[in-house]
C-alpha cells in the first residue's frame, strides 16, 4: 500500500482542470511526497502520463474503477 500525503477529488472537472489542480498541489509538496488524484475525465489518463514523463514526477499508479480514474504521483 502506497502512503499518500495529499489527496485530490477532482471528479466532475474537465480537461485541463484536473491536471492544473494536480500541478498546483505538487508545487506545494516536497521531494518524495505522494499525491493521489481522482478524476472522471477520460482524457486525464493521457494527460497525467504525459505530464509525468515531461515533468519528471513519477507516476506510481494509474487505475480506473467505475469510471473514476485514480493517479498516484511521487514528487521528484
Amino acid at each position: 500500500m502506497i502512503e499518500v500525503d495529499v489527496e485530490l477529488d477532482l471528479k466532475g472537472m474537465n480537461c485541463p482542470l484536473p491536471l492544473l489542480r494536480a500541478k498546483q498541489a505538487l508545487s506545494k509538496m516536497g521531494q518524495g511526497e505522494v499525491l493521489r488524484v481522482q478524476a472522471t475525465d477520460p482524457g486525464s489518463v493521457r494527460d497525467f502520463a504525459s505530464f509525468a514523463r515531461i515533468s519528471g514526477h513519477k507516476l506510481l499508479a494509474s487505475d480506473e474503477a467505475s469510471g473514476v480514474f485514480i493517479f498516484t504521483l511521487e514528487h521528484k
